[in-house]
């Protein structure tokens, strides 16, 4: 779950097939008791009809807990120039980093680097849509050194510049949660 309207939607599931719930937050429901096998059953095939998967084996929550963190670092829209993922995941999740950062790889054929540089690009793509700041401003927002290198990320991810992108694809972007 990446926002308000999928807690939302995850809520509303859950009151439809009777399944009480103590808490919700992104990315996660805690549950008071475990549902019946039926409940369940019903519950997971609504949930990916919204796209939304059950992770109850824990290394797909340690990496789907990766994935919302990262997530949510980018919409802060304020990485500082010298962030690091590995110091991220040891100061956020009190974990080892290259424990993780294997583990990630396995379950998603992509590294953390990769995703999170997936995950930048798409808000920059978000950014230059908006048309409010200028290519500085967004590197520097993004934690990245230079509007040179955003640039050069940029294309080699996209295949085109971002003043291409602004200019003839501003409408077509993917959605954070489909990175």
């Amino acid at each position: 779950m990446v926002c308000r309207r999928c807690i939302l939607s995850v809520e509303q599931l859950l009151e439809k097939h009777g399944i009480p719930f103590s808490d919700i937050a992104l990315g996660t429901v805690t549950l008071p008791e475990m549902p019946d096998m039926d409940k369940q059953e019903a519950l997971r095939k609504d949930l990916e009809a919204l796209g939304f998967d059950i992770l109850d084996d824990q290394r797909k929550q340690l990496i789907d807990q990766v994935k919302t963190l990262l997530t949510a670092q980018v919409q802060t829209e304020h990485i500082p120039e010298h962030f690091t993922l590995s110091e991220f995941v040891k100061k956020v999740l009190h974990r080892d980093y290259s424990s993780v950062s294997k583990l990630f790889s396995e379950v998603e054929g992509l590294t953390m680097e990769q995703f999170f540089i997936l995950q930048k690009i798409e808000k920059v793509k978000e950014l230059l849509v908006y048309d409010e700041h200028s290519l500085s401003e967004i590197a520097f927002q993004l934690g990245y050194s230079s509007a040179a290198y955003l640039s050069n990320q940029f294309k080699k991810i996209t295949g085109m510049t971002p003043s291409q992108f602004k200019q003839n694809h501003s409408g077509k972007r993917r959605g954070l949660d489909a990175i």
